[in-house]
């Protein structure tokens, strides 16, 4: 005699395919026979097997997120060691982390020496945005300058420029370690400019607004960008002791005993 319980499961399982819903298929063995020993009601059952199936795909949009957004490395904000961090930055923390920042369209620039957390902070707060539904995009400014001249070459700027407009929050990377051309200022120019005020931008740099000349090696122009990039954004003094020479002199003193 055929077994209707049987039957279901296996109906179960055909329809999970159809409808894809893996997570279902994998684990509905495991939901039966929970109901069976703690008596769940059908409405229970139904709730836990979906629920099951919503946090699987919720977790698998985070990491896709995590993925297209090109970050170098995960850096999360649970592994900062903030007692290292520069003391503007411990004080801006608590508010950054909550990504009011992106909600509002408002501006991050983290300035100061190399080595004191200024790419780890803004990879950490870009995961966590991602974690949080945000559309992110990771890049060095020395790549992306790159990149829009290449996508000029090759024709394809409006379409490079309508996907940079739409990221909720763009990082931009490593400002002022590299000088540009007057064809990369004016791009990197015009396409920073077009999110202010509408969409957050996150860049580090290294060097203090008064030398951005160097950059973009032409006064009015550079005045135009700062202006523009600090309008109402959050300003992160990074200035202090390199956490990377700490750790160096850490290791060298373990390597001599």
């Amino acid at each position: 005699m055929t077994n209707p319980r049987k039957i279901w499961r296996d109906l179960a399982l055909e329809c999970s395919k159809t409808l894809r819903l893996p997570v279902l298929r994998t684990k509905l063995d495991d939901h039966l026979k929970e109901a069976a020993q703690c008596d769940l009601s059908y409405e229970e059952f139904l709730g836990r097997i979906l629920q099951d199936e919503c946090d699987a795909r919720s977790e698998s949009s985070r990491q896709t997120r995590i993925r297209i957004a090109e970050f170098p490395q995960r850096k999360y904000l649970e592994d900062l060691s903030v007692d290292d961090l520069p003391e503007d930055a411990q004080r801006k923390l608590k508010q950054l982390r909550t990504l009011s920042f992106i909600a509002e369209g408002r501006n991050v620039i983290l300035y100061g020496n190399p080595g004191t957390g200024k790419s780890h902070l803004s990879c950490a707060l870009g995961i966590k945005a991602c974690m949080e539904g945000y559309r992110v995009w990771f890049t060095t400014v020395p790549l992306l300058v790159n990149r829009m001249k290449e996508c000029r070459s090759e024709q394809t700027l409006r379409n490079f420029q309508n996907r940079f407009e739409k990221y909720d929050l763009v990082i931009a990377d490593e400002m002022g370690y590299i000088s540009f051309d007057r064809e990369g200022a004016e791009l990197l120019f015009t396409h920073l400019s077009l999110r202010a005020g509408n969409k957050s931008t996150i860049i580090t740099t290294n060097l203090s607004f008064e030398r951005w000349d160097e950059i973009f090696q032409d006064p009015v122009m550079t005045a135009a960008m700062v202006d523009r990039l600090t309008y109402q954004s959050y300003i992160v003094n990074m200035n202090g002791n390199s956490f990377r020479m700490k750790k160096t002199k850490e290791w060298i003193a373990e390597q001599a005993e």
